[in-house]
């Protein structure tokens, strides 16, 4: 007598691949694969004069649509804002009865890897110095200077950037767990096109976020990798080159590919958490060494100056001094954003089920940015004190080489070598988090939205993220790294700005649906109430 067939206590999930190798959806994968690899044989073909090439786009983006990066960040903030102390911020991402699947240490660590990682390494201290010697208004090296210096960085690093990942996350969030649609960006425009979205105006959509994602993303794998060749020429006079960079590169990105195997909870969660504790003590560390109540007063002074001057800062286009100061910093920095956002706000969408939106939008907004203000203000704050005091000359290595900007500084403080060591780790480690996080986020656009796609696929996707990173820097250095931004950035925006408006009739028709769930909810409780005065009046007329 044959045995039955032992029945699984759980139906299948529509959103977790069943496949060995690969599962993908054709009509994203190999289109995304295609314009990746044209870019990549492009740019090794022409080689050096690609160089040129970069710069001219970036300057004709930077300088056509400036204003409208501008504009378009600071909607993106308001918007997520308004959401918060609205109505809808009672909206329960998965549900009424739905609970977090992170703590809410967990689900800070990883948000927070993701979102800033390996940019706020490589710029805390450069970007404050070279603003403190070139501010974008007034003399350079003096006092004002340095005040501008650092609001004008933590314009950069502040509420904006998160303003933006938080308008995709939690887009991406309610429509998955709320409206059950795939994980994708063409999702989130159900409202506007309703089932188009599955075919390919959709597909389309979700190809401009893959590439998007994956040139913001290559950028800071760049950024990193800098930074690491930096700190070993420093530590252990190994050449900082290209070739260097490129071999790094690729020893990183096989290393991720372990963190990649073991998946969101097992590799990246806990990679996430040993860059928060080991970043946690870099950061007490030089609270200690350093100026410590110049730190912990220019921290206090420099939110002030941020709020003060918050929407001067915010709305500024350099329009009346015709210089070219912001297209080089404010405008990448918005492109670099909106291009990382599909990346990030992704991530955070799989991390954050179970949240209302008030608290994801707060959370996503307030903690992460005073603790990238405080880094700023540890680590940049320290680079300005010591160039305002004539203690060290700073901004002569930072304007030599902006990636030995970290290792100039901790050299100035006790056990220097033992401290770069531990930034070059925190560097990679850093690396290792955000190549692993935007597999699992581009895997699951190229997979139809599949939470839990083949490991296959996903070491595929950071290969390509390593080779993506590796050919930019044969083809420009930096400036290529913020060209791939700014170009994958301008229609990006435009996707978001129409996100905002489907994401605000999506949330309306729930809030509608659980007014009439409440509804009933007490209907129903009038009408139970009103049955047992019945039936007790009826017992007592019958005794």
């Amino acid at each position: 007598m044959k045995k039955p067939k032992k029945e699984t206590s759980e139906p299948d999930d529509p959103l977790v691949s069943k496949k060995r190798f690969f599962d993908v959806d054709h009509r994203v994968f190999w289109p995304s694969a295609v314009i990746i690899v044209f870019f990549i044989a492009v740019t090794l073909i022409v080689g050096a004069p690609m160089d040129r090439v970069f710069a001219m786009i970036q300057e004709g983006i930077s300088h056509n649509a400036g204003w409208f990066f501008v504009l378009s960040v600071n909607f993106f903030l308001v918007f997520v804002l308004v959401m918060s102390i609205t109505r809808y911020g009672n909206i329960r991402l998965g549900g009424r009865m739905a609970k977090p699947e992170f703590s809410t240490t967990a689900w800070f660590a990883m948000l927070f890897s993701a979102g800033m990682g390996i940019g706020i390494l490589f710029w805390s201290v450069g970007e404050p110095i070279l603003h403190y010697v070139t501010p974008p208004l007034g003399s350079g090296s003096t006092v004002r200077s340095a005040e501008v210096a650092m609001q004008t960085t933590f314009l950069h690093w502040g509420l904006h950037a998160w303003g933006i990942y938080a308008l995709v996350g939690m887009s991406l969030a309610f429509f998955t767990f709320n409206k059950k649609l795939p994980l994708t960006i063409s999702s989130v425009f159900f409202p506007l096109i309703g089932k188009r979205v599955h075919g390919g105006l959709g597909k389309s959509i979700n190809v401009l976020a893959v590439v998007a994602t994956l040139f913001g993303l290559a950028t800071s794998l760049g950024l990193g990798v800098q930074q690491v060749s930096a700190g070993l020429e420093h530590l252990l006079g190994w050449e900082d080159n290209v070739t260097t960079q490129v071999i790094l590169i690729g020893v990183i990105t096989l290393a991720a590919t372990a963190s990649v195997v073991a998946g969101l909870s097992h590799g990246v969660k806990r990679l996430s958490q040993l860059n928060i504790i080991i970043g946690s003590f870099f950061l007490l560390f030089m609270l200690i060494v350093g100026p410590s109540l110049f730190i912990l007063g220019s921290f206090v002074q420099n939110i002030g100056g941020y709020l003060d001057n918050f929407f001067a800062l915010s709305f500024w286009t350099e329009t009346y001094q015709q210089s070219d100061w912001q297209k080089g910093w404010t405008v990448f920095y918005w492109a670099w954003w909106i291009s990382w956002s599909p990346f990030v706000g992704m991530f955070i969408a799989r991390i954050s089920r179970g949240r209302t939106l008030r608290e994801f939008i707060l959370g996503v907004l307030i903690v992460p940015t005073i603790i990238t203000f405080l880094w700023l203000s540890a680590f940049g704050g320290s680079a300005i004190y010591l160039e305002l005091n004539a203690i060290a000359d700073i901004s002569v290595a930072v304007s030599e080489n902006v990636a030995t900007s970290l290792y100039r500084l901790l050299e100035q403080f006790p056990l220097g070598y033992f401290t770069s060591i531990v930034g070059v780790v925190l560097v990679t480690s850093f690396f290792i988090t955000s190549s692993d996080s935007g597999s699992l986020v581009i895997d699951s656009l190229t997979a139809g939205g599949k939470l839990d796609a083949p490991v296959a696929q996903r070491v595929f996707w950071a290969v390509t993220e390593g080779a993506v990173a590796a050919v930019l820097l044969i083809g420009g250095g930096l400036g290529a790294l913020q060209t791939a931004s700014i170009i994958t950035g301008l229609p990006f925006a435009l996707v978001l700005i129409i996100m905002a408006y489907s994401l605000l009739k999506g949330l309306r028709e729930e809030h509608f649906k659980l007014m009439r769930y409440e509804i009933e909810k007490e209907r129903k409780s009038y009408q139970e109430i009103i049955s047992d005065v019945i039936k007790k009046r009826e017992k007592k007329s019958k005794k």
